[in-house]
C-alpha cells in the first residue's frame, strides 16, 4: 500500500491525504466488552463560527451521542501495553424534532490543532475556527420513533472520524442510524476519556512497509467495525437508542482505508448487507470467491481510480459477484468524499489539481452514497445509480 500526501496552496498551504486500504478480519462477536458514554468536550467557542457544514436535506431532525467502546477480548495492535482495544464512536441518528441541546461539536480544539499540524496548516488556519465548525445534529436528543437501517462509517488513515460528519448527518436526516468510528492510534489526534489524546502511532509503525503494512491496518479495521456492530445490535447494547436499529439492514462505508475496509468487513461478517469504498486501495484484495452476491460500490476520483489507475480496483472488480458500480468523479481528489473540501472552500484554500468545488464534493457524495443505501438497505430503486445523468456530467460509470 502506498501512502499519498498531496498539498494544496492558499499561499503555500496544503491539504494532505494519506491514501489507505482495506481490512480483513474476523468479528469479535462473542467478545466481552465495556462501553461508556463519553460526550465530546466543547471547544472554546468563537464569537461566531465562520465555518459550517451544509445543512442536511432529509426530513428527519438529527441527534448525536458519543460512545467510548472497549473490546476486552484483544489488546490494541499498535500499543499493546495500553491494554484492550478502544474506539470512539459518534452515533448520529434520526431524532425527534425540537428536542435536544445545542449543535453537537465538530471536534475539540486540540484535535483540530493536531489535524492542521499534520497537514502543515497550523500557522495558517486557527484551530478554534475548525473546531467550532457548525454542525446540525443536536446533543441529547431522543431518537425518532421507528426502525432504521444502520450504516457504519470508517475514516481514512491518519484522519479523524469527524471528517465524515457531513455525510453522517445527511444519512441520519434520511432515516439511517450512523456509527462513525475513530480507531485508536490511527488518526492525527482523537480525544479519549480521561483527558487522553491518542495520536497516530500506527503511522510510524507502517511507514515504509508498503501494502503489507497497510494490510495490518485493514485487518484491524474489520475487527473494529464488526465489534461496533456487536455493541450496537447485541443483547446488551452500548447505545441508549439501539432499539430503533433494524438489525437486518446493516451497511458499511468509508473513505480511503476505511472504505477499503468495507469489503473486508463484508468478507468476514455476513450481517453486513452492502458496502461502499470511497477512493481506497484494496491492500487486502476482494476475495476471489466474491461477497456472496451482496452489493458493493466503488466511488473514486477519475484521475486516480479510472481503469489502470489502481490495480487493486482493476483486480477487485471482476471478483465482486453481486450488484456493483464503479463510479469516478471528474476533477475530484482523494479528500473529495469528506468534509475537507467544503471547509477548505470556506477558508479560501484551493487546489488546482482538484478543481471540483467543496459544495459540489459534498452534494455528490451525499447523493450517491444515500442512493446506494436506499436501494440496497431499504429496497427503494434509485435511478441515479442506473447510469449517467444530465445533472451529474462529472460522474462517470466505468464498465471495464
Amino acid at each position: 500500500m502506498t501512502s499519498h500526501r498531496s498539498r494544496a496552496a492558499v499561499t503555500a498551504l496544503a491539504l494532505t491525504l494519506l491514501l489507505a486500504t482495506p481490512a480483513t478480519a474476523t468479528a469479535a462477536t462473542t467478545a466481552r466488552s465495556t462501553a461508556t458514554t463519553a460526550p465530546a468536550s466543547e471547544p472554546a467557542p468563537l464569537a461566531a463560527s465562520l465555518l459550517e457544514l451544509p445543512r442536511p436535506t432529509g426530513p428527519y431532525a438529527t441527534g448525536r451521542d458519543t460512545l467510548h467502546l472497549t473490546d476486552t477480548s484483544r489488546p490494541d495492535p499498535w500499543v499493546p501495553e495500553a491494554g484492550a482495544r478502544e474506539l470512539m464512536v459518534s452515533v448520529t441518528y434520526p431524532a425527534r424534532p425540537g428536542t435536544g441541546g445545542g449543535p453537537a461539536p465538530y471536534m475539540t480544539t486540540e484535535e483540530a490543532r493536531l489535524l492542521l499540524a499534520a497537514n502543515g496548516l497550523e500557522d495558517a488556519v486557527p484551530a478554534a475556527a475548525v473546531a467550532t465548525t457548525r454542525t446540525y445534529a443536536r446533543t441529547h436528543a431522543p431518537a425518532a420513533r421507528g426502525r432504521f437501517p444502520l450504516v457504519v462509517l470508517s475514516p481514512g488513515f491518519s484522519t479523524p472520524r469527524t471528517t465524515l460528519t457531513g455525510l453522517a448527518e445527511e444519512l441520519a436526516s434520511r432515516g439511517y442510524v450512523v456509527a462513525l468510528v475513530d480507531h485508536a492510534y490511527e488518526s492525527s489526534g482523537s480525544a479519549f476519556p480521561g483527558g487522553r489524546m491518542l495520536t497516530c502511532v500506527a503511522c510510524d509503525r507502517v511507514s515504509g512497509t508498503g501494502r503489507e503494512g497497510m494490510k495490518l491496518v485493514s485487518e484491524g479495521r474489520a475487527r473494529d467495525l464488526s465489534f461496533v456492530i456487536d455493541r450496537l445490535t447485541g443483547r446488551h447494547p452500548a447505545w441508549r437508542g439501539s432499539g430503533v436499529i433494524d438489525h437486518r439492514r446493516i451497511g458499511v462505508a468509508g473513505h480511503s482505508i476505511g472504505g477499503a475496509a468495507a469489503v473486508s468487513t463484508m468478507a468476514t461478517d455476513p450481517r453486513v448487507r452492502a458496502g461502499i469504498n470511497m477512493d481506497g486501495t484494496f491492500a487486502d484484495p476482494v476475495p476471489s470467491s466474491g461477497l456472496g452476491g451482496r452489493p458493493f460500490m466503488m466511488l473514486g476520483s477519475t484521475a486516480g481510480h479510472s481503469p489502470g489507475g489502481d490495480d487493486s480496483w482493476d483486480g477487485g472488480w471482476p471478483a465482486l459477484d453481486g450488484w456493483k458500480r464503479w463510479l469516478t468523479v471528474d476533477g475530484a481528489g482523494h479528500f473529495t468524499f469528506t468534509d475537507t473540501p467544503v471547509i477548505a472552500q470556506q477558508l479560501g484554500i484551493e487546489d488546482p489539481a482538484t478543481p471540483i468545488s467543496g459544495d459540489r464534493s459534498m452534494t455528490l457524495t451525499r447523493e450517491y452514497v444515500t442512493a446506494f443505501f436506499d436501494q440496497h438497505l431499504r429496497g427503494i430503486h434509485r435511478p441515479l445509480l442506473d447510469g449517467p445523468t444530465p445533472g451529474n456530467p462529472d460522474v462517470r460509470f466505468v464498465s471495464p
